[in-house]
């Protein structure tokens, strides 16, 4: 007999692509007014699993319940109708559409056959208000952030009705605040009776906002487990083995300043920075969201301009707003939006790592293409790049593996100072080790790392130095010993002062 607070349940789904069995056996279940997380490594299945639900895919073998009723669902038609929605990582929002043409997309309201654009408007109001979030329905998505657009998503699942509603990392890309405020709403459609199927790769949100976990290994659901099961034995399910140590930094000896910022600042956005970074030193950056950390480090790679100061490497000055002349320098930067501007989606893994040694690769306008593949091949193996061979679409890798691969374009082209933001957003934990190693072999071959992370305690286990910032100055500095989350969030959120103001009324 069915549990009638049962919404959905998932029975021995299996899913196979040519070459890969995505998904072998998985078992699910969905109770009214729950949060049941989804567990698993990049590449585990979540997303294949989430993609049968949606109607993208359809399994190969098992059965999906709706309300105890078997159903097949072949297109996203089919699972609206079933009250089942998904709000993807990436948005799925038409930008130059007003918020409620988007939230009504295909189901607007009419009045004589014509659109009724004052309920459509009126509607879309009421429905805004309920996910607490001030944007004019007449809005352009296109002029709104990221947490706004995840906001207008759970809106536009709300317009459905939904029973079921899917979260593909939702907390990604906000700030602490935007995610208690994500939380919130989440309770209270959980007090409403909804079903949330919650995927996450931040630990720590699973007790916060979870009932229930169920695992996914390798393509299997390997465990379902309370939500307030410990990280650790969550980790080792997830990733079949314990990690010891989770931020495994090795400190190898320090060489001279390979990279020198002296009073660099940009009018109205950072004022005053200086610091130095040495030789095998991981420096990292922390701050609140808005205080100027990726700003800067932009400016440091020419990528943005500065009005003020002097960029060095290895006691050399840098030409001001000039990508070539830093990257001709030594410098790279690892993106904080790894699709939008550290890679070419469309491109193959041996087009992305050669992307930065193309043009020392080209000899008369003709490029290298053997040697190129060779030294692709060497570092994609040296990363131990999970892919099918080099030709294989960058887009068609997981967020892990794409990481690698935006990381490795920078080793191939031999990068004195290497800048990381948010190296491990959107990454799971067997991942993010990986890319700790990485960062330890970087620094023991002599190279410079300058590291901005949201995540703290990554912040304060990579790190042999942290500088805060907060509102567009460095607010102090405190070594591997001092930095505490307390002594660093103490200092993002003070106010720095001036020279100029601390000596005002002397």
């Amino acid at each position: 007999m069915s549990n009638p607070d049962e919404l959905l349940r998932i029975e021995g789904i299996r899913k196979t692509f040519p070459g890969v069995v995505a998904l072998d056996g998985v078992d699910f279940d969905l109770r009214r007014g729950e949060v049941h997380v989804l567990l698993g490594e990049n590449g585990a299945g979540k997303s294949t699993l989430i993609k049968m639900l949606s109607g993208a895919y359809t399994p190969d073998a098992g059965r999906i319940l709706v309300g105890g009723e078997e159903v097949r669902i072949h297109g996203a038609q089919d699972s609206e109708r079933l009250g089942i929605a998904t709000i993807y990582q990436e948005f799925n929002l038409v930008p130059d559409l007003t918020v409620a043409e988007n939230i009504f997309l295909g189901r607007q309201p009419r009045r004589f056959g014509m659109i009724d654009r004052k309920r459509m408007e009126a509607e879309a109001e009421t429905l805004l208000e309920r996910v607490g979030v001030s944007v004019s329905p007449r809005a352009r998505v296109r002029e709104l952030g990221i947490a706004r657009l995840q906001m207008v998503e759970i809106a536009k699942a709300l317009s459905l009705d939904a029973r079921v509603l899917i979260m593909d990392e939702p907390t990604a890309v906000l700030t602490s605040e935007e995610v208690e405020r994500l939380f919130a709403i989440v309770r209270s459609l959980r007090e409403d009776g909804v079903g949330v199927v919650f995927i996450t790769h931040h630990l720590e949100e699973i007790a916060a906002l979870g009932d229930r976990v169920t695992v996914i290994r390798d393509g299997r659901s390997v465990g379902q487990v309370p939500a307030a099961t410990p990280e650790d034995e969550l980790v080792r399910l997830m990733v079949g083995r314990s990690i010891e140590q989770q931020y495994p930094r090795q400190r190898p000896e320090q060489g001279a300043p390979l990279l020198s910022v002296e009073g660099l600042g940009r009018d109205g956005v950072f004022h005053d920075v200086s610091f130095q970074v040495h030789a095998g030193e991981v420096v990292g950056i922390a701050g609140l969201v808005g205080a100027g950390r990726t700003e800067v480090v932009r400016a440091v790679f020419g990528a943005d301009p500065y009005d003020h100061g002097v960029v060095r490497v290895s006691g050399t000055e840098i030409k001001r707003h000039d990508v070539n002349a830093a990257m001709a320098a030594g410098i790279g930067l690892v993106p904080e939006d790894r699709k939008g501007q550290g890679l070419v989606l469309d491109a193959s893994v041996a087009e992305n790592l050669g992307l930065v040694t193309l043009r020392a690769a080209t000899r008369a306008g003709l490029v290298d293409r053997k040697g190129q593949y060779a030294a692709a091949e060497r570092i994609a193996g040296q990363l131990g790049v999970r892919m099918a061979g080099l030709g294989q679409q960058v887009r068609t890798l997981s967020g892990g593996n794409q990481q690698k691969v935006v990381i490795g374009k920078w080793l191939l082209a031999d990068t004195k100072v290497l800048i990381l933001d948010e190296p491990t957003r959107g990454i799971d934990v067997g991942a993010k080790v990986e890319i700790y190693q990485l960062i330890n072999e970087l620094t023991a071959a002599g190279a410079a790392v300058l590291m901005i992370s949201s995540d703290l305690p990554e912040v304060l286990g990579m790190s042999d130095r942290v500088l805060v910032m907060a509102q567009g100055r460095i607010a102090g500095e405190l070594s591997a010993d001092e930095a505490t989350q307390d002594a660093v969030m103490s200092l993002a959120v003070s106010t720095p002062t001036t020279e100029k103001e601390a000596t005002r009324g002397h």
